[in-house]
Order: C-alpha cells, then sequence, then structure tokens
C-alpha cells in the first residue's frame, strides 16, 4: 500500500492543454474514483500516474518518492486496462504467472501468488483455460487476478467495466469493492459513469476539461455539490434545473411560472438570475400550490417511478416517487418542492450560492 501526491501536473499536446496544474494527494489505502465526461482528461491523468506518459509540468510522489521520472516499471503500479490484455495463446495460470516469472522470482514464491489470487477472485477452476474460453466476467477477473498476483503498491484501473453487459458490471463493481476492502490497497479508479463512482468510491474526484471540479466522499458531493456542473452530473436521472430570479429573501420567480418559495433563507440579491436544481426524488405532486405542468411520460420501475413533466412554461422536470404510479401521460399535475433544494449563479459562475445547500 502506498500514497500518491501530485503538485502541478501539466499535459499538454502542441498548444493544447489537456491537464491544467492538478493537485491531488491520495492516502494510504484510499478508493479514489476520477470521474466526468469523455475528454475530461482522467484517463491521461491515469496514464501519467502510471508512468505510461509523461508530465509537461509538475511532480509525482509516491511514498514521499519522486517518481515523475522513473520509467513504468519501476513505479511499484499496476495497472487494468479496458481491454483485458491477456496473451490468448497463455492458459489463465501462465498468464497469472508470466510477469513474475520475468522478474525471475522463485518458482514456489510465483505458485503461493497466483493461488492466492485465483481462491481470492474465486478462478481457481479456470487455471487450466485460455482466454478465448472464458467470459469477458472471467477474463476481467484474469486481468484483475494479475495485478494482485504482483501486490503493488497501487492498483490502477482504467474504465475495466465498460466492455462488460449491465449485469456483469453490477457484479464486478461488488467484486473489485470486496477486493479492496479484503487487500486494503490504494486503488484509484477511472471511469465515466457516476453510478460506478458514487457505489465504490471512499473519495471521488470529478474532472472537467483538465481540471478538478470537485473532490470528496459520494454522498458530499451528492448532497452539497460545488456547482452547476457537479451537480449534473453526480446522481442518476440527473438533477432538475429551472433557471429563474431571485425576488426578495426567500422566493424565485420563472418565466410563465408563479413564484417558488424556498423553504430557507439563502445569500442572494433581488433580481439576481439564478438557477434552481432540485433531484428529482425531491420532488413530490401535490393538489395545492406548485408548479403546474403536464405528464408526458411515466416509467414505472416496479419499485419506483419516473415521471417526466413539461411545465406551463415548456420546461421539463423528471420526478422519481417511491412504489408504484397511477398517473397517465397527458394529466395535468402540480409539482412542488419535497426535500433539498440548491440555488447557482448563472452565467460564467455557476458555483453554488451560499449556503450551497437548502434543506
Amino acid at each position: 500500500m502506498s500514497t500518491l501526491s501530485l503538485r502541478g501536473i501539466v499535459r499538454q499536446f502542441g498548444p493544447l492543454r489537456v491537464i491544467h496544474g492538478i493537485d491531488l494527494d491520495i492516502a494510504q489505502g484510499e478508493f479514489v474514483v476520477f470521474v466526468g465526461p469523455s475528454g475530461c482528461g482522467k484517463s491521461t491523468l491515469l496514464r501519467i500516474i502510471a508512468g505510461l506518459d509523461q508530465p509537461n509540468g509538475g511532480q509525482i510522489t509516491i511514498d514521499g518518492r519522486d517518481v515523475t521520472g522513473t520509467r513504468a516499471a519501476e513505479r511499484g503500479l499496476a495497472m487494468v486496462f479496458q481491454s483485458y490484455a491477456l496473451y490468448p495463446h497463455m492458459t489463465v495460470r501462465q498468464n497469472l504467472a508470466f510477469g513474475l516469472e520475468n522478474q525471475r522470482m522463485a518458482k514456489e514464491e510465483v505458485a503461493r501468488r497466483v493461488a492466492e489470487a485465483a481462491r481470492m477472485l474465486q478462478i481457481e477452476h479456470l487455471l487450466a483455460r485460455k482466454p478465448g474460453q472464458l467470459s469477458g466476467g472471467q477474463r476481467q477477473r484474469v486481468a484483475i487476478g494479475r495485478t494482485v498476483t504482483r501486490e503493488p503498491g497501487i492498483f490502477l484501473f482504467d474504465e475495466p467495466l465498460s466492455n462488460l453487459d449491465a449485469e456483469l458490471r453490477v457484479q464486478m463493481r461488488v467484486e473489485l469493492t470486496a477486493l479492496h476492502k479484503r487487500l486494503q490497497a490504494t486503488m484509484i479508479y477511472v471511469t465515466h459513469d457516476q453510478t460506478e463512482a458514487m457505489t465504490m468510491a471512499d473519495r471521488i474526484v470529478v474532472l472537467r476539461a483538465g481540471r478538478i471540479e470537485q473532490q470528496g466522499s459520494p454522498l458530499e458531493l451528492y448532497n452539497r455539490p460545488a456547482n452547476k456542473f457537479v451537480a449534473g452530473f453526480i446522481g442518476s436521472p440527473r438533477m432538475n434545473f429551472l433557471d429563474g430570479q431571485a425576488v426578495g429573501g426567500r422566493s424565485v420567480a420563472f418565466e410563465g411560472l408563479p413564484n417558488l418559495d424556498i423553504p430557507a433563507a439563502r445569500e442572494t440579491t433581488e433580481g439576481e438570475a439564478v438557477t434552481l436544481g432540485v433531484r428529482p426524488e425531491h420532488l413530490a405532486f401535490t393538489d395545492g400550490a406548485g408548479l403546474p405542468g403536464t405528464v408526458d411520460i411515466v416509467e414505472q420501475m416496479g419499485g419506483e417511478s419516473y415521471i417526466y413533466v413539461t411545465l406551463a412554461n415548456e420546461a421539463r422536470l423528471t420526478v422519481r416517487r417511491p412504489g408504484q404510479t397511477q398517473l397517465h401521460a397527458g394529466e395535468p399535475v402540480r409539482v412542488a418542492i419535497d426535500g433539498a433544494a440548491h440555488l447557482f449563479g448563472r452565467g460564467d459562475d455557476e458555483h453554488a450560492i451560499t449556503p450551497r445547500r437548502l434543506p
């Protein structure tokens, strides 16, 4: 298990800068997930940590040792790729042992590590097979097992589950989380799937355009997003946003809709352009005050329902309610806040207005 520190990491390709001076510390045994949209720089940053790409500026230290110019093989890290990268002509046992044998490790130690990794990942019965005889989930277990045998200081995962079907992704998420708890290892995991980030991470680092937008525990980012981008990226279905204008101390006015009272005081200026953010589960239907609209689509999930509503001003909301609903497309409804709400600035400054979360 190792610690990692990044200071002022910059990466550019010609005049194009893709990583903008990132500072980050990762503690021993921590499971950190880099998440963000395609092109945000998360995989580039992981490759820089691994030593597969070199930064144009900044410093990387592992356990206090400067490894910025150190070759990948000498950093004590192990990486799992999206494509598995198994040797097709070798058995599972040979794939697990290959890297250790290249290090001229004693045969007894190689056998011990292979057996331990196979037991931990429940692939003992696959050791004599070749990759072509395995399912996608089994191949990914072997790829993970190959990193486990190396006993690295830090595990690096580059979107390892994106090639699996939905059911296998859920299963592998659980297995990777359990593996982390057993090994108590430092792990860095890259994904564009915020559900993976929310369910697996000790800490999430949200990236956009080569910069860190916010970092914190999954629930911290969910409950107290620093800006509109983080609020919209974390959570599924995504947060609803309505553009409005601050009115007095406790209301927001929306074009073509009645004013909406926010159930807490907040720091705004009368007439200030704001965006109201409310998660789908924090909206409810009411017979009284609320925003008038019409049901467009109803998705019955069994244990919960998603109701898509178009408001009188053509804005759209997603409402998430527990259980099953009797609503149908075309029905008139009124939507009210039934939980937390958030206010964000508008224009160039979309950061949360203090207090960030309006209970």
